[in-house]
């Protein structure tokens, strides 16, 4: 009980900043204006050719029709596997990851930034749903990884290179000048939230289904 209070704690304060960062962008847009420019100047500096092919690439990695591809082809590997509640887990997220981005552009409506776009984006900037969706589902897959490799070593080293693509994500985004960096934390928040406080019904639906002999 105590974890699970701790887990929901965090997924509400991360879920209570986010709303934060909404509310301003819905209502006082200019407010964010000194805490963008300077980030934004400091990330995209003289935009080097070699910076923007490498962002390129690593943003192209999580556009919709490639990250369904390989979320739905890791969740069937882990169900044939029989990792089931491993497999929902995956699924559920990439599923929720597309109604949340879809609702949540929809409410704020903010334009992307008036800069110059190294990537052709259509939308709306807030929240970022590349962001969204690599926090999502490379949070999954941490989690997973977690639970399932015995190697300390190998288990710590793969987490940290997909904590290190997700931060890539969300730098690309404001590189390729796409998105304002309060468009990518927001998202960071989102994912997060959702994470710290679906697994403690994941990690509860994990036991039972192995109790009963449902998975591995």
């Amino acid at each position: 009980m105590k974890d699970k209070q701790t887990f929901m704690m965090k997924g509400s304060f991360a879920l209570l900043l986010f709303m934060i960062i909404g509310y301003i962008v819905k209502f006082y847009p200019e407010m964010l204006v000194s805490f963008d420019q300077p980030i934004q100047t400091a990330i995209r500096g003289d935009l080097p050719e070699t910076l923007t092919l490498l962002f390129r690439a690593i943003t192209h990695l999580i556009d919709i029709p490639v990250v369904v591809s390989w979320s739905l082809l890791l969740a069937i590997i882990l169900y044939f596997k029989k990792w089931k509640c491993e497999s929902l887990l995956v699924t559920a997220n990439l599923s929720l990851a597309g109604i949340l981005i879809v609702s949540l552009k929809h409410l704020y409506q903010r334009p992307r930034p008036d800069i110059l776009h190294l990537v052709e984006e259509k939308g709306f900037s807030f929240p970022s749903g590349h962001s969204l969706a690599v926090t999502l589902l490379v949070g999954s897959l941490m989690i997973i990884l977690g639970q399932r490799v015995k190697n300390r070593t190998l288990k710590y080293t793969l987490q940290i290179l997909l904590g290190i693509y997700l931060l890539s994500v969300l730098v690309s985004r404001v590189y390729l000048g796409v998105h304002y960096p309060s468009d990518v934390i927001a998202s960071l928040c989102v994912g997060l939230g959702v994470l710290f406080m679906e697994f403690p019904f994941y990690d509860k639906l994990r036991f039972q289904w192995r109790f009963k002999g449902k998975q591995k």
